[in-house]
Order: C-alpha cells, then structure tokens, then sequence
C-alpha cells in the first residue's frame, strides 16, 4: 500500500520514484529469468487491431473499467511499462502534479479508451492510470469505444502473440468459415495457418476441376470443412492417431503423410488391384 504521511508533496515525489524503481526492477528481474523480451513491454493499438482485422467500432460511453484490463496504449507505448510504470524521469512533474490531486481526493476527468475484446487501449489519460496503478487502485473512470475485430482477442498476453493472430486473420480471408466452423480451427504453430490455407485452395482447385465449374470461397471452404477436414479429422481420431494435436494439427498430419505416401511408392497397376483385393478381403 502507498505510505500516507500527511504530506501529499512528499507522498507524491515518494510515488513516482517508488514507481520508477519497481519499473527498473521488473526489467532486471525479466532479463534475469531471460523472459521474452516483450514480456514488459505494453501492446500497441494499432498492431493488435492489424493482427486481428478491424470490423467496425460502437461507443459504449462511461463505464468503470479494471486498471488490470488495461494493458496498451494508441500512441505512447514507449514512456510506460506493462503495469504503467514510467520508464523515465520525463514526465514527472506532471505525474507528481496528478499523484498530489489525487491523495487530496481532488477529482480527475475519465480516461479514454479503445476496447478489443476484454481488453482496453489508453487514447488520453496514460499519467492517471499509471497514478492510480501507484496507488494501489482497482479501477479507474473511462470513456469507451469498442473496436469489433474479426478474429476475437482471446490469448493475446505479449507482443509476440500477435503473430499467430495475424496469420489466423489471413486464414480466414482466404477461408471464410463461418462462425461455429472457425471454433473448429486451432493451430499452435503460426505459419501452419498458411500451409492449410494453401491445403484448402488446392483441395478446392481439385474440386472445381471435378464439378467443371466455379465456386466462390465461402462455398469451397464450407464444402472443404464438410466433405474433407470433418471426415480425415474423425478417422484420424478413432485410429487412435495424433492425439496430442489439435482438430488443425491432426488434418495436417495426415495429408502430410498422404502426400508422402503418394511420392515415396509406385502406384502400378499391380499394387492398386492388391489394395482392393485386400480390402475387399476385409470386407468379408
């Protein structure tokens, strides 16, 4: 808890360089334990609403929102940590100005703030919430507009998360599942959302050369989910096969294994009428 002596001066000049050296600390800490280099770094607005795909916006108006949800900023990601914590002596007779009207129970004007998902994004009023992260306060007055993005926020903790967002908001350009098919599709590996979307174009080219006609995407990736992930998905599952990956993971395992099938032996004449005798010898 901040210390009170009675003295909002020197109480305030007490809280900014005790937030200072809490910010030193969590930078040595996280170097010591050799963590991600962004695991400190607050998120940039405008590269998460990027990874995400920016749908649309609605003003929400004045709520009360947690401190901790708070966790990035539009313009000003450099001058505070994750927890808002300055990372310079720059502003700080402005931060000991707000600290002072604060502890004397003056009021403050509501933040502004973008919204993705559970998340919030400072617009104005980064010094009050890095004053009231100071003092030890739960939430904090803001004016909210919520950004609609077409991949939800879900999992986003650091910077590098953004990744595997980007490239699943691609996926689903190039795939266009609808809502309850894209719960279905969940891949750890980023740059595997672009190796099934190339699977998903060519089982589609394959199709409409089958059919001899066009199909838009939403069709090819409604039909592929149908007719080709759903059925390899649930024979991989009762073999007892890949069960350490996910639904995504699995469907890639086995047309990789197709595939180098396909290239590793001789398809003859001979070997074909074995298969068949074999499983028409199953069959019986």
């Amino acid at each position: 808890m901040p210390r009170d002596t009675g003295f909002p001066d020197a109480d305030a000049e007490y809280d900014f360089l005790r937030a200072r050296r809490r910010q030193v600390l969590a930078r040595l800490s996280a170097w010591l334990r050799r963590e991600p280099d962004d695991v400190n770094i607050m998120l940039p607005f405008d590269e998460v609403v990027a990874a995400l795909g920016r749908a649309g916006e609605r003003r929400l108006g004045l709520q009360v929102i947690p401190l901790e949800s708070i966790v990035g900023s539009v313009d000003r990601a450099r001058e505070f940590d994750r927890r808002f914590r300055p990372t310079s002596a720059q502003s700080r007779q402005r931060w000991e100005r707000l600290a002072r009207a604060s502890r004397r129970g003056e009021s403050t004007p509501p933040i502004e703030v973008y919204r993705v998902g559970e998340l919030h994004f400072v617009i104005d009023g980064h010094h009050r919430v890095s004053v009231a992260h100071a003092l030890g306060l739960g939430t904090i007055d803001a004016t909210v507009t919520e950004i609609v993005t077409r991949v939800p926020a879900e999992g986003i903790r650091l910077r590098g998360d953004l990744i595997t967002k980007d490239y699943h908001r691609v996926f689903l350009d190039r795939v266009p599942l609808s809502q309850d098919r894209r719960a279905t599709i969940s891949l750890t590996d980023p740059w595997d959302y672009t190796e099934l979307s190339e699977a998903v174009e060519a089982w589609g080219f394959r199709l409409m050369q089958d059919e001899q006609r066009f199909l838009d995407r939403p069709t090819v990736a409604r039909r592929w989910h149908e007719e080709e992930f759903t059925p390899v998905v649930e024979m991989v599952r009762q073999a007892g096969i890949a069960t350490n990956r996910t639904n995504a993971e699995a469907y890639l395992w086995a047309i990789g294994e197709r595939y180098r099938l396909i290239r590793s032996h001789h398809w003859d004449d001979d070997v074909l009428n074995t298969l068949r005798l074999n499983t028409l010898r199953g069959r019986d």
